[in-house]
């Protein structure tokens, strides 16, 4: 079990950093310039709403598992369980590869294809920035565990 005090640090919410690169996409767009997907409009629907389910159903499986073992989902609380099965046997960030499939469905959902481009930048400070921090306290607190699993399981794929 983890100590209490024991966090990763992570500053900003990792939803909000999503949701940063996301809006400033399709705000610029909208200022900027007009790009389009040029789609049908039912056909770019389906594709939002299929990644936007996808998404959230991906989350919401990670997330419940994550309950299920009695550890915190929300990033910058302390981990009390190492998952190393069912969604964290394919990959160590369900939650976050959830979040980027949501993003990309809000983007064509809001015919933005600069937030669709944003989310490259998006996930680099997600692997840069936060994933690492996240990592170093699951060594800190698994430790020998932690560093099998990371050599048998990608970051993200």
């Amino acid at each position: 079990m983890a100590p209490v005090h024991d966090t990763p640090g992570i500053r900003i919410p990792p939803p909000l950093i999503y949701l940063a690169f996301l809006l400033a996409g399709w705000g610029v767009e909208r200022v900027v310039v007009d790009w389009t997907f040029g789609l049908e409009e039912t056909v770019q629907r389906v594709i939002a709403l299929v990644l936007v389910v996808a998404g959230l159903v991906l989350d919401g499986m990670a997330a419940g598992q994550m309950r299920r073992h009695n550890t915190a989902v929300e990033p910058w609380k302390g981990a009390t369980t190492l998952l190393t099965d069912g969604l964290f046997a394919q990959t160590r960030n369900p939650i976050y590869l959830g979040f980027a499939v949501t993003y990309a469905g809000f983007a064509v959902g809001m015919d933005s294809p600069l937030a669709l481009g944003l989310l490259v930048p998006c996930l680099v400070v997600m692997d840069r920035l936060v994933i690492p921090r996240e990592e170093a306290h699951l060594k800190r607190v698994f430790g020998t565990p932690y560093e099998l699993y990371c050599r048998k399981v990608r970051r993200w794929l």
